[in-house]
């Protein structure tokens, strides 16, 4: 709402009588506390006239998108906002997206919803998919990571593996960086470059199991259910890998908004998510995220990657 302030003359007239100029400077003060006021009120929540939406990338993202279509268009009905999609190159791509106040609505790794959050306390999480069980996946609001290696190549323990090529998923993936840099690092009592003779990033946790399967590296750091998809769609079998080690649980990909959208429209983003398991367009979308619902998550549901980000940190610093 635009508010128009007023030019006010002296001296002012009430029910036919006239002020003095102190008391008409003392209105004139009021009228224009009333319009600060109100403008100040108007300006305490973001009403923009389009959500721009964004999801860390994957091999996928395009295929994701189509999937994704459904849930936009629900969006769009709930909010009534325009929805827009801007479709990011890395994980950073989407955080830089969300801390320059383009991006309001988008779809984070734990990792790298911890570091955007810890830059802009307006970038906030309201909720995650809870996983229907699979190969690797278990089911519940979180994920593993693990270490896979191809049967036959010989790599069947960790100690087989000290001195090989391994692969990593990106540079803000918590399961495939964070966790083998902090929590394998620990198993194995040794820094993890030190441990391996290189590491390489492939861009995802699809592209990493693909690299093991065909020889491009020894073994890779990947999340169960990433790895879960690539053995549904069929380009890998179950049989073909070795699980040489996995982490314990790590909640779920953060969906997240900016926290000074305005209410309604946060609560609308909000039921947006966690109305889907009663939106029969919204199944083909959940399928492929192997999920039936949704749940309700908190920032403090994410302090056990903050204590991970806090330990990488401290060792990086103490080289």
């Amino acid at each position: 709402m635009q508010i128009k302030s007023s030019k006010i003359s002296t001296p002012l007239s009430i029910s036919g009588k006239r002020l003095g100029a102190g008391t008409t400077a003392l209105l004139a003060a009021m009228a224009l506390g009333m319009v600060t006021s109100t403008a100040a009120l108007g300006a305490s929540c973001e009403n923009p006239d389009s959500l721009t939406f964004a999801m860390i990338p994957t091999e996928e993202s395009v295929a994701e998108l189509k999937l994704y279509q459904p849930v936009t268009d629900r969006m769009a009905k709930l909010t009534g906002k325009k929805i827009e999609f801007f479709m990011p190159t890395s994980y950073a791509s989407v955080v830089e997206g969300m801390l320059s106040k383009f991006v309001d609505v988008a779809v984070l790794g734990p990792y790298s919803y911890v570091i955007a959050n810890s830059k802009d306390e307006d970038i906030e999480v309201f909720a995650t998919y809870a996983k229907k069980p699979g190969y690797l996946q278990e089911e519940g609001p979180g994920y593993k990571g693990v270490l896979v290696s191809k049967k036959g190549s010989g790599f069947k323990t960790i100690e087989d593996l000290k001195g090989t090529l391994i692969g990593l998923t990106d540079p803000g993936s918590t399961s495939g960086n964070l966790v083998p840099r902090v929590v394998f690092a620990k198993v194995v009592n040794m820094d993890f470059d030190d441990y391996f003779k290189k590491s390489v990033y492939t861009g995802s946790h699809e592209l990493s199991t693909v690299a093991v399967h065909q020889g491009k590296v020894d073994a890779a750091f990947v999340a169960s259910h990433r790895f879960d998809n690539v053995v549904a769609k069929g380009d890998v079998k179950l049989e073909d890998f070795n699980v040489i080690w996995s982490s314990p649980a790590i909640p779920q990909d953060p969906f997240v908004y900016r926290s000074p959208l305005c209410e309604d429209i946060k609560a609308n983003i909000r039921e947006t998510f966690m109305g889907l398991k009663n939106d029969p367009a919204a199944k083909a979308f959940l399928s492929n995220v192997k999920s039936n619902t949704f749940v309700s998550m908190t920032s403090a549901d994410y302090d056990v990657i903050r204590d991970l980000k806090k330990a990488k940190d401290a060792k990086k610093a103490a080289q």
